[in-house]
């Protein structure tokens, strides 16, 4: 009996719990690209994969109703490159200019370099602040009216990040500190960029489809002239993007053009290598499976499924659609694809999402194709891989700066003395390591013709006293005491050799 009463009131209680997460077997999945061909067209430009995983951007390409006269793109649409702001902020207010720079290590924030610089913005003082810590860089600027005493290094690095627990930092006294710092900044900046070019004919469904086909349609070649200018590789002297220059091994011709002082290599599927009896055509897939992003061309009406391609880099697609001629040329319908993990990226497609060919379409495509590896360098990969990246070269710095600054006082062990004013050879170094072990593993990816960028040199605004004692009464010291001896391929430290899976933005300033 009371059993059965309890039972009764356990059930009142309860309440109606959501379904468990889903599994793929679950799904109910989208119509597959056959099913859809065998219904009655127009087809869309783009189709969900069976089981999704990735995002549509345009899908309404009704032109009928709209005005010959019209305008297709939208006259209110900014077209604007995405740009990694803190990224030049040292170079824009520290480089050149009187500054602090000083260096410590925090046990949950790791390595720490950090950056201050007295700033008269109008006609009240403020701290510029720059504190880079292994996840990100922290920048503020503060008045310093708001600040009831003048703070202390520690508590300026505190007023930028609340996170920081030092007891001390300690003052770089390297004078030419300026120019190791401003190359880690912007590592993460790119002047060069390569996106794969598929044509898909009518029809074709399959990745061995894709890729095997050599002919180029009239609508296809007008497009590329449109795209970019065809050169020859050999002896090609500007941004190759992965391809052979000197042997011919990856065609005789490309598209490429320059925009906004950028460098763009197009790998076009019917310009590279065709391999006799190759099903898969690896040598063409070498190279445009390993691109970020590409832009897939139909002159007829088939879909595009983002699945078709498999790769582990490929992750947005720009699909174009020519749609017949006139006295002002073809119109170009888009449709843009990407992962689920991609944030979305500008410029934002039109409606209808309806181009006609002209200068302001080329620079919305160029814009969109630069802004979507932006976008994709966000998701989960690649940002995980930026993190160890970020890490490593941080790590780097901080050594480069302890043992330049303990050389300028005459401290250290004789292996790391340098002569003074000898530019951080070690940090560049660095650089160059990477560069070497990465072209073993991603020679496809076009990442080993990078140039050096040349830094200009500033003061860092420290200086070492010439006598110990005033050193000490100043409060130098030649070490961290809690820093950690560390060698390059220590467990604690990950190898440089981490770095060469990076992606082509990650060392560009080398």
């Amino acid at each position: 009996m009371i059993e059965k009463m309890q039972g009764s009131r356990m059930d009142e209680q309860r309440c109606a719990f959501p379904p468990p997460l889903k599994t793929e077997e679950d799904y109910i999945p989208y119509p597959s690209v056959h099913e859809v061909l065998g219904r009655e067209g127009p087809f869309p430009l783009i189709l969900l994969p069976q089981f999704g995983g990735y995002w549509i951007e345009g899908t309404n390409h009704e032109i009928t109703s709209v005005p010959e006269t019209e305008p297709l793109q939208s006259p209110t649409t900014k077209v604007k490159l995405e740009c990694n702001p803190t990224a030049r902020i040292y170079r824009k207010h520290f480089l050149g200019k009187e500054h602090f720079n000083y260096y410590s290590l925090d046990t949950a924030l790791g390595h720490l370099v950090f950056s201050l610089k007295y700033d008269v913005i109008g006609d009240q003082e403020h701290l510029r602040l720059l504190l880079r810590t292994k996840c990100r860089t922290h920048h503020d600027v503060i008045p310093i009216s708001c600040l009831t005493e003048f703070p202390n290094v520690v508590q300026m690095a505190k007023l930028v990040c609340e996170d920081v627990n030092v007891d001390r930092f300690y003052p770089v006294l390297y004078p030419k500190a300026s120019r190791l710092i401003v190359t880690f900044d912007e590592h993460v900046i790119s002047n060069n960029f390569k996106f794969g070019v598929i044509y898909q004919k009518l029809g074709q469904t399959s990745e061995e489809e894709l890729f095997s086909t050599n002919e180029e349609s009239p609508a296809f070649v007008e497009f590329l002239e449109f795209l970019g200018q065809k050169v020859k590789l050999q002896d090609f002297k500007g941004f190759r993007g992965g391809l052979d220059v000197t042997h011919g091994q990856t065609g005789t011709e490309s598209v490429y053009c320059t925009f906004r002082n950028k460098e763009i290599m197009f790998h076009v599927s019917t310009k590279l290598p065709y391999t006799e009896g190759d099903a898969q055509q690896l040598q063409r897939k070498r190279h445009i499976g390993n691109d970020i992003v590409a832009v897939v061309f139909q002159d007829e009406n088939t879909p595009f499924v983002p699945d078709m391609i498999a790769s582990n880099f490929l992750h947005a697609y720009v699909v174009v659609q020519a749609e017949g001629g006139g006295p002002d040329g073809p119109l170009y319908k888009v449709s843009v694809t990407a992962r689920d993990d991609v944030p979305f990226f500008g410029p934002p497609l039109p409606d209808p999402a309806v181009f006609r060919k002209g200068p302001e379409f080329q620079e919305f495509l160029l814009t969109k194709l630069i802004n979507a590896e932006y976008a994709c360098y966000k998701a989960e990969k690649f940002a995980k891989l930026e993190e160890r990246t970020r890490a490593a070269l941080l790590e780097t710095l901080y050594e480069e700066l302890h043992i330049h600054s303990q050389s300028m006082m005459g401290l250290g062990g004789d292996e790391d003395k340098m002569e003074n004013g000898g530019g951080g050879g070690g940090f560049f170094e660095s650089f160059k390591r990477v560069i070497r072990s990465r072209s073993q593993s991603m020679d496809a990816m076009g990442l080993s013709n990078k140039k050096p960028n040349t830094v200009s040199t500033s003061h860092s605004g420290s200086f070492a006293p010439n006598n110990p004692d005033l050193a000490k009464a100043a409060g130098i010291v030649s070490a961290p005491p809690s820093r950690p001896q560390l060698s390059p391929t220590s467990e604690a430290c990950p190898p440089i050799a981490l770095l060469s899976e990076c992606p082509s933005w990650v060392l560009d300033s080398v």
